[in-house]
């Protein structure tokens, strides 16, 4: 899941400039199909709870915390984190591996200037040939990582709970706004539509969605 709303910015400095840059990305782009992709190809078949069944949790503040602790199997998932690091370069698969070829974020999130994220990574998903180490090459919009104030890499689910809830370190939303961008937005959609050869988020953005308003509705407890 990335960031809602992150501006496509083309800033920083890059000793790599104009034509040659542009050559130099697109060649590490193809070198990707040489190097092994996201090494997650089955099926998932994790599901999400949904919050009926925690209604037998009496004290609301306990109901609070596991119903954030059933979301965090999608927001601590690879789909998610590897674009909430806590360094200014993504990971990949389901083992969180360093990206390949190595990028990195650049002024917006969207790389530097001569080998933007773009260059790969276009607007939809990307199935390539059946010879192919990578089976796609995953696509959106609005593709990039998330700002570094939004890193979960290696925080436990507490601590990302406290992070979701500061506006400093959310991207300015309240909890109202926070539910709508797990709900709805279509870049956190994407976790289940993550192309082939990944395995996708558990459960669905809808669940989700629902697991979030009933963990804010019941005081938004942190684990």
């Amino acid at each position: 899941m990335r960031s809602i709303g992150i501006p496509r910015q083309r800033g920083g400095n890059n000793p790599v400039s104009g034509s040659a840059a542009l050559w130099v990305a697109g060649t590490a782009c193809v070198a990707l199909l040489s190097l092994g992709g996201d090494r997650a190809t089955a099926q998932n078949t994790s599901e999400l709870r949904a919050p009926s069944d925690f209604s037998n949790i009496q004290d609301a503040q306990a109901r609070s915390r596991a119903l954030f602790a059933e979301a965090a199997k999608v927001i601590m998932n690879p789909r998610c984190m590897n674009c909430h690091p806590k360094t200014d370069s993504p990971l990949q698969g389901n083992d969180q591996h360093a990206h390949m070829p190595p990028v990195t974020r650049g002024d917006g999130g969207v790389g530097i200037a001569g080998a933007p994220c773009s260059t790969c990574h276009s607007e939809r998903n990307f199935t390539l040939s059946e010879k192919a180490s990578y089976r796609s090459i995953p696509g959106h919009p609005r593709w990039g990582l998330a700002p570094i104030e939004m890193a979960w890499e290696g925080k436990s689910a507490g601590e990302i709970c406290a992070q979701l809830k500061d506006p400093a370190r959310n991207g300015g939303r309240d909890l109202a706004l926070l539910q709508e961008h797990f709900a709805k937005d279509d870049i956190v959609a994407w976790g289940w539509n993550p192309g082939e050869g990944r395995t996708p988020a558990p459960g669905s953005q809808a669940r989700l969605g629902e697991l979030i308003k009933a963990w804010i509705d019941t005081g938004a407890q942190c684990p």
